[in-house]
């Protein structure tokens, strides 16, 4: 039976060059769209950059740019990044907060519903603001008078704003992630957000004074106010949808969504604040939200004072970003933070993809071109030497995207191993139906191998599927070794 699954990225901030955590986040996100559409379900994968909030107009400010002008630079490095020549980056849609035909009418609805439900109400604020966040924080929150994430000290603020009721939706919340109707992953985050909710959750601002920001969704029938960003950004996953407007197919078919993939710091917001928004307004909750950690370099945070800055767009230069795919997969737990530096990725390459699979796919095929004949030895009537193939499925079904990887280098390492204990280079010489055999058998093997990698290189699997169906040894090498 056809499954239908919706799988979203976080919407990013693009108040500068996408990072390697941004790239992260679509990979692994593009992995599970790709493995779904392997298996026969019907995908829809949104990705897309929020560009309501103040640090991006203030990012183009200190660029000396309009706000506009600026967001489409950004915004297109975001998209040259997930293009086909770089990350390949599957998605259906990139949804642009800005859009006001795309977005604004199911950010407008959402908040219309959340009024006639009696949670939305007019009261005034004073407090500390992190543009960081986006979010008003508290004194407990800071470390050394500084937001611990972005190392900024708050603004403080006093305001009349528009607040969102969540605090009527503790229990309700806290009940539907206790029972895994809201599953969040891995356990431990799952933890962190119940302890919160243990101390019950706060009402939230959920809208500025217009004259205070110069970006927003303006707030339905109050132009004097515009939605705060939270209340806006989240909305996305279903505005990309058409709720809100008049064909609203999109929303009907894939929502609730499958996953909302996300990094660490923003599970308060789509756990608590997020819930709570669709529990007012009468719409199901996402069935999981799969929380990642964040990348260091060095087992260090990256940053431009500590010089350990990875640049994505260098390493594809560089590898190409079938290789970064693959790193990121393979080398960055989806569980906890993961660490890479230029040594370790430039090691990984040559270890698993030059000497590994690339010289696998070049022994395999040039023995194939050489003795190997389809028409005379067809490979089905030799057996593939793998395991079941519910194990490795199962890991993508848990999100254990390094684990998946893990098995793939280990049907790559294993064949290798078979290679040498058979030699069938030299078997096919002194026993050529034997040795044929073997060949077609590790042709078979390599076939399936293509298979497995699919949804983590997808552009290698195709070119080891075309050069097995050519019979023949690749043109170039997959990847050369640097």
């Amino acid at each position: 039976m056809l499954k239908r699954a919706y799988i979203t990225t976080p919407i990013f901030y693009p108040n500068a060059r996408p990072h390697l955590g941004h790239a992260y986040t679509a990979t692994i996100a593009d992995i599970l769209a790709r493995y779904r559409r392997a298996v026969g379900d019907e995908v829809y994968f949104l990705t897309g950059v929020d560009e309501n909030t103040e640090k991006v107009a203030r990012a183009a400010r200190a660029a000396g740019q309009e706000t506009g002008p600026y967001l489409d630079s950004v915004v297109s490095s975001f998209k040259d990044l997930f293009s086909e020549k770089k990350l390949n980056i599957s998605y259906d849609q990139f949804i642009r907060t800005s859009d006001e035909k795309v977005h604004w009418p199911g950010a407008q609805a959402l908040w219309q519903k959340l009024v006639e439900a009696g949670d939305i109400y007019h009261a005034s604020y004073e407090g500390l603001y992190c543009v960081g966040h986006e979010a008003f924080i508290t004194e407990k929150d800071l470390v050394d008078g500084k937001c611990p994430d972005h190392n900024e000290a708050p603004e403080h603020l006093k305001e009349s704003n528009y607040f969102f009721r969540l605090s009527k939706y503790t229990s309700e919340i806290k009940k539907r992630i206790e029972s895994n109707e809201l599953e969040i992953i891995p356990a431990a985050r799952k933890n962190e957000i119940l302890a919160l909710l243990e101390h019950g959750l706060q009402d939230v601002s959920f809208s500025r004074p217009a004259d205070k920001v110069s970006v927003g969704v303006p707030v339905p029938g109050d132009t004097s106010q515009k939605m705060y960003v939270w209340c806006d950004a989240l909305a996305n996953y279903i505005s990309a949808l058409g709720y809100g407007r008049t064909d609203d197919t999109l929303f009907k078919k894939f929502w609730p969504s499958d996953v909302h993939i996300i990094g660490k710091d923003i599970l308060r917001f789509h756990a608590g604040i997020w819930p709570g928004m669709l529990l007012s307004a009468g719409l199901p909750l996402p069935k999981k939200i799969f929380v990642h950690g964040f990348i260091t370099s060095g087992g260090k945070k990256m940053s431009k004072t500590l010089g350990n800055v990875i640049d994505p767009d260098a390493l594809i230069v560089e590898y190409g970003g079938e290789a970064v795919r693959y790193f990121l997969a393979r080398h960055i737990s989806p569980f906890e933070d993961g660490d890479i530096t230029l040594e370790s990725f430039k090691n990984a390459y040559n270890a698993d993809l030059a000497n590994g699979l690339g010289n696998l796919v070049s022994r395999v095929m040039k023995m194939a071109q050489e003795h190997h004949h389809p028409a005379s030895v067809p490979m089905f009537e030799v057996g593939t030497p793998t395991e079941s193939v519910g194990a490795e499925e199962g890991m993508l079904k848990d999100f254990n995207i390094q684990a998946y990887a893990e098995y793939v280098s280990g049907e790559i390492t294993r064949f290798d191993k078979r290679i040498q204990e058979t030699e069938p280079f030299k078997l096919v010489k002194k026993d050529k139906a034997a040795g044929q055999k073997i060949i077609a058998e590790l042709v078979n093997g390599l076939s399936r191998i293509a298979e497995l990698l699919q949804p983590i290189l997808p552009a290698t699997s195709a070119k080891i599927q075309d050069a097995i169906t050519a019979n023949k040894m690749p043109d170039q090498p997959l990847f050369p070794r640097k």
